[in-house]
């Protein structure tokens, strides 16, 4: 389930948590989620699905955690009160993954 949290901010201490290389994932103009380079090819668990418009874009393998990503900075930073509530909620309890024959199916 997901929580809000504050994390040290360097390199090591993110790969730490991901447990692996990091992947920078767009969510917002500023906002991303980090996550393992490699989760999928390692065969981490899938944990939950990205959607745009609707349409399901990415799914997150592995441990992931979300923070700000100001253009004009060149650290991550961390979310607004706000927006770590909104996301804590969007991101809240994990997701079921079902293979189709038309692909893969999220279930909430």
């Amino acid at each position: 389930e997901a929580r809000i949290t504050e994390i040290d901010n360097s390199l090591e201490s993110m790969q730490k948590i991901i447990g692996g290389y990091i992947e920078r994932f767009t969510l917002d103009d500023e906002v991303c989620i980090i996550c393992n380079e490699e989760g999928k090819l390692e065969g981490l668990p899938l944990n939950r699905a990205i959607f745009y418009e609707g349409e399901l874009i990415e799914i997150i393998a592995g441990t992931f955690f979300i923070c700000a990503d100001p253009w004009e900075s060149e650290h991550f930073e961390s979310l607004t009160d706000d927006q770590a509530k909104e996301y804590a909620e969007t991101f809240k309890a994990p997701v079921w993954f079902v293979r189709t024959a038309q692909g893969i199916a999220v279930v909430k």
